[in-house]
């Protein structure tokens, strides 16, 4: 007897867009503009079922909620949810979240599909930035140094928290196409290609389940727990900001070469030259350190494991260890500047030494 097709009874797609917005923003502040102007409060983010002392925000991001609206996907009009997270390194990450109910596995799939076609073309682009605009018009105030030019990421994830008949994780891997709905592809793949596709799968419980890819996951969660959705999240910011200061290091170290080729021969110069480089790099430095723990992990294993895994998916390590590398060559040569300026200083010393010396034996040898 043919089984009725598997149908989720209450899931979401969410989608993710990440900018970096600012050197760092006061959250405090940014907190207060939002209440007066948008006439609702914010909250502090934090992680709803792992304890504090398990896994935490370093500094919890606050979240705002923004007004509803309507998206038109695939062909037909959805309303959608947004919220937006701040995080005080500068990073604003928006999330629209669309509800999806008594939606069999294939249709869920093909919103997914239709839910990322509509939001990273032109046009999704153009509303991404739309709703940024309402974030930053309201507490912009509260931006450190704000950035000209937005570097920005974005995620796509499929949430069940409900099918129409239980389930196990292990056993839904094999029940519903979870190849077709995170490659975004049509066609069969290879064999080879899905257990790449899959094999970052996490499950705590019997029946939950988490797949993480490049670009999309999928969560079933019964429970209504959002951490993993949260913890995917910071990891897409902290690729953000890693890669907007691997990009500020690429542009600043030809001008530091630069500057040093084109020094004028003179101490004060190269102390001038040593002083902007020290700024630069206590500068990053400091934001480095506060991107590392903007999540700290101490006991949960289940939800650093998944962490871990999604930092490893998305090349956080090697985009920071590029920011290291850079930042080694600024220290470096901030040395080597100092050094040279101590140089110089010690040279004039001896040239004003050496004069007093000649002129007092002038002074000598020309007295009566």
């Amino acid at each position: 007897m043919t089984q009725p097709p598997i149908t989720i009874e209450s899931g979401e797609l969410l989608a993710l867009r990440l900018f970096d917005v600012a050197f760092a923003i006061d959250l405090a502040a940014a907190e207060r503009l939002w209440s007066t102007r948008a006439g609702s409060p914010g909250s502090r983010s934090r992680l709803t079922t792992a304890p504090p002392k398990a896994l935490a925000f370093g500094v919890p991001p606050l979240r705002l909620v923004l007004e509803p609206f309507e998206v038109a996907i695939g062909g037909e009009t959805v309303s959608v949810q947004l919220t937006a997270r701040l995080y005080d390194f500068g990073v604003i990450a928006l999330a629209l979240r669309a509800a999806v109910t008594h939606a069999t596995w294939p249709v869920f799939s093909q919103r997914f599909n239709a839910f990322d076609a509509a939001l990273g073309d032109e046009r999704g682009a153009s509303l991404w930035l739309e709703q940024l605009r309402k974030v930053t018009e309201r507490v912009g105030a509260a931006f450190e140094r704000p950035s000209a030019a937005f570097v920005q990421e974005d995620y796509l994830i499929g949430i069940v928290r409900a099918f129409d008949r239980p389930f196990e994780g292990a056993a839904l891997r094999e029940q519903v196409d979870l190849v077709g709905l995170l490659s975004g592809e049509s066609r069969a793949l290879s064999a080879m290609e899905q257990r790449e596709l899959l094999q970052r799968s996490f499950s705590y419980f019997a029946d939950d389940l988490v797949v993480l890819t490049w670009d999309r996951a999928f969560i079933y969660e019964p429970r209504g727990d959002f951490d993993v959705a949260d913890v995917i999240e910071v990891a897409n910011a902290q690729l953000v900001e890693f890669r907007y200061y691997d990009e500020l290091l690429d542009l600043e170290l030809p001008r530091m070469y630069d500057r040093v080729a084109t020094a004028q021969r003179a101490a004060h110069r190269f102390a001038q030259l040593a002083r902007q480089q020290y700024t630069l790099v206590a500068e990053v430095t400091e934001l480095r350190e506060r991107i590392d723990n903007a999540l700290q992990v101490t006991e949960d294993v289940y939800l650093a494991r998944v962490y871990a895994a999604a930092l490893d998916l998305f090349r956080v390590p090697s985009v920071s260890a590029a920011v290291d590398r850079k930042l080694a060559i600024m220290r470096d040569t901030y040395a080597a500047l100092y050094d040279e300026a101590s140089s110089r200083r010690a040279e004039l010393l001896e040239i004003a030494i050496v004069l007093l010396i000649v002129i007092e034996i002038a002074l000598a040898l020309v007295k009566p």
